[in-house]
């Protein structure tokens, strides 16, 4: 488990809490995407080895109020806008 505070994003992850490839931890870090080369802010899911994401389609809703989403085709690069905390930053504060 002390992996999944490296720098390096995962090569799924998802916004949806009922989606297995949900990680709350990793998620309050922030995660930022590129896609395409353009800095993405709408992104609800993403996988790098497959190179799509999934975003939004307008404002529909699907018959459980969850969005409707279409998946784009691409070059995905995923980052983490805030550094991982380690116990030592916290200690010494």
């Amino acid at each position: 488990m002390a992996d999944k505070q490296s720098d390096t994003p995962p090569d799924r992850l998802s916004l949806d809490p009922r989606s297995e490839y949900f990680d709350e931890s990793l998620l309050s870090r922030g995660v930022g995407i590129k896609f395409n080369g353009n800095e993405k802010t709408n992104v609800i899911e993403y996988c790098i080895s497959e190179g799509w994401i999934r975003v939004p389609a307008g404002k529909s809703r699907d018959r459980f109020g969850q969005p409707m989403t279409i998946k784009l085709q691409g070059k995905v690069e995923p980052y983490f806008e805030r550094a991982a905390d380690t116990g030592e930053e916290q200690a010494s504060s």
